[in-house]
């Protein structure tokens, strides 16, 4: 193996003022303490410091402002209507019914449009006033949920695939996900000084993990049980892929890289599918997840935080050095590969039962969103439901633990509401996923949850056109091309790039192992399925016995990869 010439890119002897404002701002701030105490004490506005604002994403609190009165309040000069969308921390999405209902009350009392479910198994508040933000956080530790490090430069909320309890196995994947989603934890005590009232005293060492500036740019991380892809592994910058043999979990394959985001305006921008590297021993997931983060750590680029990213510094540095840095921080080699297969990207629909004869259901929830009427509804659910939840990376909600003497009035219940058709949404439903965008995301361009409901509706209407009513065909709509709902892996992506207009990617696999193409810029929501229709048309009459959407493209050569990283992974 070539010896290591690179140079470490945080190297403490490298002058801080050539760094990123934002690696600046990390240094001085106290690990992560900043002004935000005495600024959420600031009743003349209802915003934050710029500075301030960049610290609380460490804290899982994103500022923003509501941009469909923001021309408004400009011209009457008012400041913006300023609130804050608030991300829980959830390690695989499971809850117990206790937690969901105090969830649920929390939203009604602090946010302004009810609870979303994310694409990290998680729960986002919207519209919270900076009034309220400590009085939430407050109250969701006392049902054992807190917000640290579910945004910022750190590792984010872990995902983790399959309903923990379907399996002993399962299980001990689910516990192993918990488990470095803790050891990757940062260790400041700035969060409950904050949000909880409590003192300490600032500490050299109170972040032996990520140092003074913890790391480049945010870091994700997903576990997943074969043939089910239902987090998107490839998309993660480490993923775990369990292996099992003789119903038993020997250990994982570990994949580097991936990454969704990207700059429609800069041409070193891409998105990137994670890369297999090796196969290595259950127990040591947590130890080389450790490893992984800390050589981005120490190598990630702290100058343009766009390229700061882990596929960037892995393509940068080349896979040789980083798996000669591997080895030299993780003291052996990871042992070849071992067979995997993924069939689908999506959740288990329906009815299913585990291996102990619990049984569990997956409610669909268009884009995460829960408000109004079927709030209401939820509500009223969970006042008699005795199991669990589990949120879903495709946004849905699982209801887990249903003992068999319940599964008859737990379906009763759900008929009763309303609430049952979600157990069976349309095949396209339940493969279609969209971001927040507007009008509360600063990034987004174009609308995306508002206006999937009508989309959705013209894009049945024209596969109906092609008797493709039954075929699903993964379709992602986002209001910028950042990947929030990791559009980049879908069969049809919409990317936002102005009001009302959208990119247009296709190829992408209904496994999750392949990147979509740019087909066309800057597209209309009509223009779109005009774009759309002569493919239906060919894939209607030209497509092979089962075959999806993106692989007919690709047998076609409408959509030829550009890159080694577009490739399709191959059943390994």
């Amino acid at each position: 193996m070539t010896t290591l010439t690179i140079e470490r890119q945080s190297d403490i002897s490298q002058p801080l003022i050539e760094q990123h404002s934002n690696e600046q701002l990390k240094a001085k701030s106290h690990f992560l303490r900043g002004t935000i105490r005495e600024g959420l004490k600031d009743s003349t506005s209802g915003s934050l410091s710029h500075d301030d604002g960049l610290l609380t994403k460490f804290h899982g609190i994103y500022q923003q402002d509501n941009r469909d009165t923001r021309q408004h309040r400009l011209i009457r000069k008012l400041e913006p209507h300023y609130q804050f969308m608030v991300r829980l921390r959830i390690p695989g999405g499971r809850l117990t019914k206790q937690q969901w209902i105090e969830i649920d009350r929390l939203s009604r009392t602090y946010s302004s449009n009810g609870i979303r479910i994310t694409t990290r198994q998680t729960i986002q508040f919207h519209g919270v006033g900076k009034q309220f933000l400590q009085p939430l956080l407050m109250s969701l530790e006392k049902i054992g949920i807190d917000t640290l490090a579910a945004c910022g430069d750190d590792n984010r909320g872990i995902v983790c695939g399959v309903n923990p309890d379907e399996s002993k196995i399962s299980q001990q994947v689910y516990k192993l996900a918990k488990d470095t989603s803790m050891q990757l934890l940062p260790n400041t005590a700035a969060y409950r000084e904050t949000w909880y009232d409590s003192s300490s005293l600032v500490s050299q060492s109170e972040e032996p993990l990520y140092g003074e500036t913890y790391l480049p740019r945010k870091f994700k991380i997903g576990f997943v049980i074969p043939p089910d892809n239902d987090i998107d592994i490839f998309a993660q910058d480490v993923g775990f892929i369990a292996v099992i043999e003789k119903s038993r979990l020997i250990g994982f394959n570990v994949c580097v890289g991936g990454g969704m985001g990207q700059l429609d305006s800069r041409q070193d921008s891409y998105p990137r599918l994670s890369t297999p590297i090796g196969f290595i021993e259950a127990s040591d997931a947590p130890i080389i997840a450790e490893v992984i983060m800390g050589i981005q750590r120490d190598y990630g680029d702290r100058k343009d935080r766009h390229r700061a990213r882990f596929k960037y510094t892995l393509d940068r540095i080349g896979l040789d050095n980083f798996q000669e840095l591997l080895l030299s921080r993780f003291g052996k080699s990871l042992a070849p590969l071992k067979p995997y297969k993924f069939t689908h990207n999506g959740d288990k629909l329906g009815w299913n039962q585990t291996e102990d004869s619990q049984w569990f259901a997956t409610l669909h929830i268009q884009s995460g969103r829960i408000n109004k009427h079927l709030q209401d509804q939820l509500h009223a659910f969970f006042q008699q439901y005795s199991g669990e939840v589990r949120l879903t990376a495709n946004q849905n909600i699982q209801l887990i633990n249903i003992p068999p003497y319940d599964i008859y009035d737990v379906a009763r219940r759900l008929s009763d509401l309303g609430l049952y058709e979600r157990l069976i949404p349309s095949n396209q439903e339940a493969v279609t996923l969209s971001c927040v965008a507007l009008p509360t995301c600063g990034l987004a361009m174009a609308e995306a949850e508002r206006i999937t409901p009508d989309f959705l509706a013209l894009f049945d209407d024209l596969k109906r056109q092609y008797s493709l009513q039954k075929t699903p065909i993964t379709l992602r709509i986002t209001g910028c091309p950042n990947g929030c709902v990791r559009p980049y892996l879908a069969e049809i992506a919409l990317t936002g790039r102005a009001p009302g207009l959208y990119n247009l990617y296709l190829g992408g696999s209904h496994r999750g192992d392949r990147l979509a193409t740019l087909h066309e810029r800057n597209l209309s929501q009509t223009q779109v399925l005009d774009a759309l229709a002569p493919l239906f048309d060919l894939y209607s009459t030209d497509h092979i016995n089962n075959e999806h959407f993106g692989d007919f493209l690709h047998r076609s050569n409408f959509i030829k990869p550009s890159s080694i990283s577009n490739q399709s992974i191959q059943e390994r």
